[in-house]
């Protein structure tokens, strides 16, 4: 081994205490880290599959025209100004071939879906309820919305004559598999269709209007031969929804509302979560740092002499130096080894301890390999600039001096 090494490791050997505490210390600086990381990382995803399982990250409309004003009133006379209201047309995205396959191309969307949805009404016997129609593309909407893992009862079945209805729907209006239910739109369409399937979106007021159709059914009720009145988009990191979302308005002049814009104050809570979670470990690696610092100020003043005499025989002020880096480096290491140890039995007690009341997990935690070996590598380099400044301190004593104490 080089002489740094040997030297490094026997002063680590005869403060066996300083050397045990410090790295105990470190181990358990990184064992939060790592916990904290997965388990923010398992919370954002619960709440994702929660919020954002039920909606697209991004969904595409035609822009409504506003009213424009023809005369305003002349200065000094009263009046109000005359203003041309916008003739009423059905909420049709033109061209959404096209638009759909633009988007398409583009790297930062992962899948594109229309959809065709509108009002109507479900008719029963002599009850009726208002719901809300969706038309879609069972394979390509279920890229966006997973609505397979949402079924209750039957199946993801999608024909002409098939509807997904919402649980709740279902349970006030007393249906069932197998069961026909008629649909009829405002202008008078109206059509009969036997229940596939029924689906849980996590929600009471979507369980209660929630209809899922084939495209063609809803267009053809509600009276968009055709076309479609939205495009829903899925991007590969949902935090960057907003920024993708104005760069696909400007390209196919479309409104684009993002999921962050529709739930922003869901969206500020996330991100004050995340940046409390960073605080937390920078302050954690803060101490971590400054506990290995104080230790190996203590091992130059204890190992002056030692220090003295590697001088008084030829080693360079860069051995020494070298030889509390490499202190302060296993340290480090050892430290990231033991708390990823830590950690790991952290992650195994939580998923036997955090359960839901009807005992399913609360939710996925796991640790990824690479949180593994980024976090040793972070506490290994945190080791070595913790050790910086006692190894100046070392390596800037006299032989003389040092030996005389």
């Amino acid at each position: 081994m080089p002489f740094e090494w040997i030297a490094a490791v026997r002063f680590l050997r005869e403060g066996r205490m300083q050397s045990l505490f410090i790295i105990v210390a470190a181990a358990i600086g990184v064992a939060v880290i790592v916990f904290m990381s997965a388990l923010l990382t398992g919370m954002q995803g619960n709440l994702f599959r929660r919020v954002l399982s039920s909606q697209p990250h991004i969904v595409l409309e035609r822009p409504q025209e506003a009213a424009r004003p023809l005369r305003q009133p002349e200065h000094g006379q009263a009046g109000a100004a005359i203003l041309q209201v916008p003739s009423p047309r059905p909420d049709v995205i033109d061209q959404w071939q096209k638009v759909r396959d633009e988007v398409r191309l583009r790297s930062d969307i992962l899948a594109v879906a229309p959809t065709v949805s509108g009002p109507a009404f479900v008719v029963r016997g002599a009850s009726s309820q208002s719901v809300s129609v969706t038309g879609i593309d069972p394979e390509q909407y279920a890229r966006i919305v997973p609505l397979p893992e949402k079924i209750v009862a039957g199946s993801y079945r999608m024909t002409t004559t098939d509807v997904l209805i919402g649980q709740t729907l279902a349970s006030d209006l007393g249906l069932r598999l197998g069961d026909k239910l008629r649909l009829q739109a405002a202008a008078g369409r109206a059509v009969t269709l036997n229940i596939s399937g029924i689906v849980d979106l996590g929600s009471r007021g979507a369980n209660q209007r929630a209809i899922y159709v084939l495209l063609a059914t809803a267009q053809n009720l509600l009276g968009l031969t055709g076309g479609v009145s939205s495009i829903n988009l899925t991007v590969p990191d949902p935090f960057d929804a907003e920024i993708i979302a104005r760069s696909v308005a400007n390209q196919t002049g479309l409104e684009a509302l993002s999921w962050i814009a529709s739930n922003n104050q869901f969206f500020l809570g996330l991100n004050a979560q995340k940046i409390t979670s960073q605080a937390i470990r920078v302050f954690v690696g803060l101490s971590v740092a400054a506990g290995i610092a104080s230790v190996l100020v203590v091992s130059v003043v204890q190992r002056s002499k030692e220090i003295g005499i590697l001088r008084a025989m030829g080693g360079s002020r860069g051995q020494v130096m070298r030889v509390f880096l490499l202190q302060g480096a296993i340290v480090g290491l050892l430290g990231s080894v033991a708390g990823s140890a830590m950690a790991t039995l952290l992650v195994a007690a939580w998923r036997m301890l955090a359960r839901n009341p009807d005992g399913t997990p609360m939710f996925a935690l796991q640790i990824s390999p690479g949180l593994y070996l980024l976090t040793a590598l972070l506490a290994t380099l945190t080791g070595l600039v913790a050790a910086v400044t006692p190894a100046l301190r070392a390596a800037r004593m006299l032989p003389v001096e040092a030996i005389r104490g």
